[in-house]
């Protein structure tokens, strides 16, 4: 047996593994935030397209609308806040949609690796841990601004925090295969 087989053999060769795994897992983790980026790109202008196109409930003190109408005509029609914030649900529904599509897709051909369900059920499980983490992330973050007065900029970046946490872990240890 030659040195490298005996150092390999004699346990030096897990140093070398797990820092490689250690590797993995952050590699995978920076694929992981990569994708949400672009999920989170493909939400903000799915949002904004159901906003102008089907569900109308910006106004005119928007600062979307100074950035959007520079390359669409935005449509602001007098509505009640009651209306507007329920023609904004219907968007974050439709943005929830479109951008958990792109993200599944994204996260099963280059983060996880696929396989441990079947694709039917990995994609509802993909969909029904968003949307718990979704609902997590939102209360925490009512009850942060709510409750203790946290500025609304905090409190948006602990439910982000909660949403990738949840996400990430679920998506890692119960839907794909790791």
């Amino acid at each position: 047996m030659d040195d490298t087989s005996r150092l390999r053999n004699s346990g030096g060769g897990r140093r070398g593994s797990a820092r490689e795994s250690r590797l993995g897992a952050a590699l995978q983790f920076v694929k992981y935030a990569i994708v949400g980026a672009i999920a989170t790109g493909v939400n903000v202008a799915a949002f904004f397209t159901a906003a102008i196109t089907l569900f109308p409930c910006l106004t005119a003190d928007d600062k979307a609308v100074a950035i959007i109408s520079k390359f669409a005509s935005v449509p602001l029609p007098e509505m009640t806040d009651a209306a507007r914030s329920l023609n904004a649900a219907y968007c974050n529904v439709a943005a929830y949609f479109v951008s958990n599509a792109v993200c599944y897709i994204l996260n099963r051909m280059f983060v996880f690796k696929p396989g441990r369900h079947g694709m039917a059920v990995e994609a509802a499980l993909f969909f029904l841990v968003s949307g718990v983490s979704l609902a997590v992330g939102a209360a925490g973050q009512t009850a942060l601004i709510a409750i203790f007065g946290v500025p609304t900029s905090l409190a948006l970046a602990a439910n982000l925090v909660a949403s990738l946490s949840i996400n990430f872990l679920m998506r890692k240890f119960v839907i794909f295969k790791g």
